[in-house]
């Protein structure tokens, strides 16, 4: 059976499409040109990558229950290719800000700013539009120029520049991309070959390549949190940092699953998904929470009781001017899945999946607006208007997107060789 995207569904995607057309058109001309758009930025920013996150989640568990020959998983394959469909539009909003980052209409990364990379500046064009700098004395004269200390150099970023510089920080990206794309569009293609030819040819293609991108996202979802996240926040650092950002990808990602798949039985759609099916889903957003949890409060705890300044920077801008929404966030993404999930009818209720599903869906929007607005905003930061139409607008385009492509094919798969066992799932 094909879904069928309802004119009721369609209308209210378009319409809080449309709340965020007006936003983002609304917010570019009403906020200050003399803050270069900062919060403008850090919107469309936050936006595309927590919905690329969730995409990425998506297509990280498409190919684990891929690898791991995992059965159950089989009856939602089609919902989470549907999820992960959104990873070119995602990208697309990313590549977008990070353009604008590198052609200086935005200051989301410090790092790409020149000024603050040369130890020496031309002491006669110091004031003037073009200042001209050195790294050294000894450059300067042999130039046959006399330079002074630039007021703005920063030597933890200019010892940094081996990594972070604009030409590979562009080349990593468009590998980042270019592989979760070409991935992506392998597994659908080989998916929907499976429907026509069946076998045990295709699924064991799938199972080979799962276990290649396995290996290559266990790198990139590491390096690029360095790169798109932990670079915002440039004299910080932190090892934890590549596992917590994933670890919110993943949780985000079943919870999404979880709700969507809810709302097509709901509609009468995916009639054999059992309480056993439900059950899994639920363990899994129940598991992940804790694991984002742990990864939360061990980089906070390890770093806190260091207080080394290099690395506590990070926490004492947020614990100063966050306070509300950085320890808001972690109860809500804590707290309530313990409490709410932890016995097993709560796991098999759809009403409450969806319901506490909603919140979480919520509250990890709010952990990505953490990772990013301090390091963009410092403590001139807003949550009103703008940061809600953003993300209105960017969910209506998500469940446009996801609703779109399952009615481009039969929600069951037709002839997967696990088929029958996760018909038959029971736990």
């Amino acid at each position: 059976m094909n879904f069928v995207f309802s004119n009721k569904a369609k209308v209210l995607s378009y319409v809080l499409i449309a709340i965020g057309v007006i936003t983002i058109i609304a917010g570019y001309f009403l906020e200050s040109h003399e803050t270069h758009h900062t919060r403008w930025w850090t919107n469309l920013m936050i936006n595309g990558f927590y919905f690329l996150a969730i995409s990425l989640g998506a297509l990280f568990f498409y190919a684990l229950h891929f690898a791991t020959e995992t059965a159950w998983a089989v009856m939602l394959r089609r919902v989470i290719e549907a999820v992960y469909s959104f990873i070119p539009i995602a990208s697309v909003v990313l590549v977008i800000v990070f353009i604008g980052a590198t052609m200086h209409w935005n200051h989301i990364y410090h790092w790409m700013d020149n000024t603050i990379l040369h130890e020496f500046v031309v002491e006669s064009t110091m004031d003037s539009d073009h200042p001209v700098y050195f790294d050294s004395v000894e450059d300067a004269e042999a130039a046959g120029q006399a330079v002074m200390a630039n007021p703005d150099y920063d030597h933890i970023i200019a010892n940094k520049t081996a990594y972070l510089n604009v030409p590979f920080f562009w080349i990593r990206t468009l590998i980042y991309l270019g592989a979760f794309i070409w991935f992506a569009r392998w597994f659908r293609k080989r998916s929907l070959r499976e429907d026509e030819e069946g076998g045990t040819a295709l699924h064991f293609k799938g199972y080979k390549r799962a276990a290649v991108y396995l290996v290559i996202f266990a790198v990139f979802s590491s390096t690029l949190s360095w790169d798109w996240i932990m670079s915002i926040d440039t004299h910080w650092f932190s090892t934890l940092f590549g596992w917590y950002v994933f670890s919110g990808m993943w949780v985000s990602a079943m919870n999404i699953i979880t709700i969507l798949t809810l709302y097509l039985i709901s509609k009468g759609y995916l009639k054999d998904i059992n309480s056993s099916h439900l059950h899994d889903m639920g363990k899994w957003v129940f598991a992940l929470s804790f694991l984002w949890s742990y990864l939360w409060f061990s980089q906070f705890l390890l770093i806190w009781y260091s207080d080394i300044p290099e690395e506590v920077t990070y926490f004492i801008t947020r614990i100063e001017h966050y306070k509300v929404p950085f320890f808001g966030m972690f109860i809500i993404n804590f707290a309530i899945p313990m409490v709410m999930f932890m016995s097993r009818d709560a796991k098999r209720n759809p009403g409450f999946l969806i319901a506490i599903g909603t919140i979480i869906f919520i509250g990890h929007f709010i952990d990505t607006y953490m990772l990013i607005t301090p390091g963009t905003m410092f403590e001139h930061w807003h949550f009103g208007w703008m940061e809600i139409g953003f993300f209105v607008g960017f969910t209506g385009l998500f469940i446009n997107r996801v609703l779109t492509a399952l009615t481009k094919a039969p929600l069951q798969p037709q002839k997967s060789p696990y088929l029958d066992e996760s018909l038959h799932h029971s736990i």
